[in-house]
């Protein structure tokens, strides 16, 4: 599918999906969000093992477009937020892993882009806010995903100072995996998605699934639902090929991701 605000590209195993609005510092607009989705998706149904979101220009993204939102009605901004929220919980559905490749600012829905992708790369010169403490409208819906990323007490001090969080202190707090220098953003995201798409690519998918269904239950309930998982996923053939090959002392064969 041809997009306005998307570029995809393929490079061996990896998808890389890059936000494409850098005259608007990558608002996310009504479009611009069902563009993402569908580039998801179509990931997701390709055999691809692993999706790299990333962004043109000096900005990650500024998140939502004001110029959709300014004198919207009720109806036009619930839209355009249960959009946005269909495309962060398309990023954690979709079966491969996905890591955020951060340079500059990600900001509102644009940080929440980041907390709902599975890991994150970012350079040292990115920065992270949920600014709308600052103004009149506070970030209800991006703090949903900072919350989960970070906890509570700095996910709320970020929405009701509004201030940037530097790279350095957002890895402290678990919102990034990696900091490094703006010249080796590529190669570290590389080599992260690298290491995370090792082994069976059908376990992974099932993996990624199982932690965010059980990551918001509370303990007994999610031991409950991940022992039958578990249970049920021991019998995939990559699960029965990866124990032989353990107990034969050789390396496995894993079947290759087929489109969906």
């Amino acid at each position: 599918m041809t997009f306005r605000n998307v570029l995809v590209t393929r490079d061996g195993g990896f998808t890389t999906i890059t936000m494409n609005r850098p005259e608007r510092r990558n608002a996310l607009s009504l479009e611009h969000l069902g563009e993402l989705t569908t580039a998801f998706r179509e990931a997701d149904a390709s055999d691809a093992i692993g999706i790299i979101l990333a962004a043109e220009g000096p900005v990650f993204s500024a998140g939502h477009d004001f110029g959709e939102v300014a004198g919207a009605d009720p109806g036009a901004v619930r839209h355009l937020l249960d959009t946005c929220v269909t495309l962060m919980t398309t990023i954690q559905s979709v079966r491969q892993p996905v890591v955020a490749r951060v340079h500059g600012l990600a900001t509102a829905a644009g940080c929440q882009l980041v907390c709902s992708t599975d890991l994150a790369v970012a350079a040292e010169s990115a920065g992270f806010a949920i600014p709308g403490g600052k103004g009149g409208w506070f970030c209800h819906t991006p703090l949903v995903a900072v919350a989960r990323s970070v906890g509570r007490k700095r996910a709320l001090e970020m929405a009701m100072t509004g201030d940037i969080v530097d790279a350095t202190t957002a890895l402290a707090w678990g919102m990034v995996n990696r900091v490094v220098p703006g010249d080796e953003l590529d190669a570290a995201t590389h080599h992260l998605l690298d290491r995370a798409t090792r082994g069976s690519f059908a376990s992974k998918a099932l993996g990624k699934t199982g932690f965010y269904e059980q990551v918001g239950l509370n303990q007994p309930d999610a031991y409950e639902r991940m022992v039958d998982l578990m249970t049920s996923s021991s019998q995939l053939d990559d699960a029965q090929e990866g124990m032989q090959a353990f107990l034969e002392k050789r390396a496995p064969e894993f079947a290759p991701p087929k489109p969906a």
